[in-house]
């Protein structure tokens, strides 16, 4: 089974390639939400404890024969939306370029190669090729994953990547600009060149198993952590490396993924983090689904915290889905005990747009 084509954008492509030699194709993934957290009403946001947002995801890919295509991943969001913004200041609507490439893509029988230069998503972990919200269960992401930073980020990178298929194994390697941890424009400053590196094999069909790694500079001069005296940003590395497993049986599928990072320092000791989260869903009937992820983040020398989240869907039909999420925050040291988030989402995919030639 091939797990790593590449991102839901490049999948897409790969499926249309059986229906058409060429052709232009807009997909789109919308989401509304309402969310409550006690994170809205603190410092420095200082909101109501409840918030709606919106979410689109737009992938259109331009296939200009059997091998060639064009294909991205725009996202638009509004502000806050995503758990990361509860805490900060500010109001407003967002757009990122999460992929932007050019692919070549060939197929054997028993193998693959496909090539992509341009905007790239990391090719670190599993997570992010189920960050559509129609493919992620939960209403959350996974420890270690951040919208803007974090371990791994979910923003784009500019670089080029190389995916490839042997039987059972499936293999990656990508370059880029600067590291998943602090992904930067090509028009900004301190970009400097990360590799990032991955491999799976299929155990038998549904259970597969991987690693992969990062490294590079990730710092830049006006980094929150970048402190006076400090080396300069080229001489300080980001590591990262991670395994992760899939599993999938009858009305079960069970994700999981261990990772640390290391961020090195000079002035100040290395930042080491331990991360972590397993994950399951269960569908009921074709309608109907529960799911539940465990995280953990530990960075040593800091506040590690544990996040328990919880969902119910429900398709009203084929491409629309309805979910309500429960979370529980837990952080070590902390007088005040548990923090607790209510989110409803809902969810509707469609194709806004196709023409095909042969």
């Amino acid at each position: 089974m091939i797990f790593r084509i590449g991102l839901l954008c490049g999948v897409a492509a790969v499926v249309w390639a059986q229906e058409a030699e060429s052709g232009f194709e807009l997909r789109s993934t919308v989401s509304i939400e309402a969310a409550q957290s006690p994170d809205l009403t603190e410092a420095p946001r200082n909101g109501a404890p409840m918030v709606g947002g919106f979410q689109a995801l737009l992938y259109p890919t331009w296939k200009l024969d059997s091998h060639w295509a064009i294909s991205g991943t725009i996202q638009v969001h509004s502000r806050p939306y995503f758990p990361e913004e509860f805490s900060t200041q500010g109001y407003g609507v967002k757009t990122n370029i999460l992929n932007a490439n050019v692919s070549y893509s060939q197929f054997w029988r028993k193998s693959s190669l496909v090539v992509r230069v341009g905007q790239l998503t990391s090719a670190f972990g599993s997570f992010l090729l189920r960050y559509d919200p129609s493919s992620n269960p939960l209403t959350g992401i996974p420890a270690g994953y951040g919208y803007y930073g974090n371990g791994v980020a979910i923003e784009g990178l500019a670089g080029a990547q190389v995916d490839g298929t042997i039987g059972p194994f499936d293999m990656r390697a990508q370059f880029t600009n600067s590291s998943p941890a602090n992904p930067r424009s090509v028009f900004d400053k301190d970009q400097y060149a990360n590799w990032t590196g991955g491999a799976g094999y299929t155990i038998h069909q549904g259970f597969r198993v991987g690693v992969s790694a990062y490294r590079g500079p990730y710092l830049d001069r006006h980094y929150a952590f970048y402190f006076p005296g400090e080396a300069p940003p080229h001489d300080l590395p980001g590591t990262g490396y991670g395994l992760d497993v899939q599993w999938g049986r009858g009305p079960w599928n069970v994700y999981g993924e261990l990772s640390h990072f290391q961020m090195t320092y000079k002035a100040i000791r290395d930042f080491n983090m331990h991360t972590g989260y397993a994950e399951t869903r269960r569908v009921i009937n074709p309608r109907w689904f529960t799911a539940a992820r465990v995280n953990y983040m530990r960075p040593l020398g800091f506040r590690g915290s544990e996040v328990y989240e919880m969902a119910a869907g429900f398709r009203p039909t084929a491409n629309q889905l309805l979910k309500f999420g429960y979370s529980m925050e837990h952080i070590s040291g902390r007088p005040d005990g548990l923090d607790h988030s209510v989110t409803l989402q809902f969810v509707t995919s469609f194709r806004a747009f196709g023409l095909a030639t042969r």
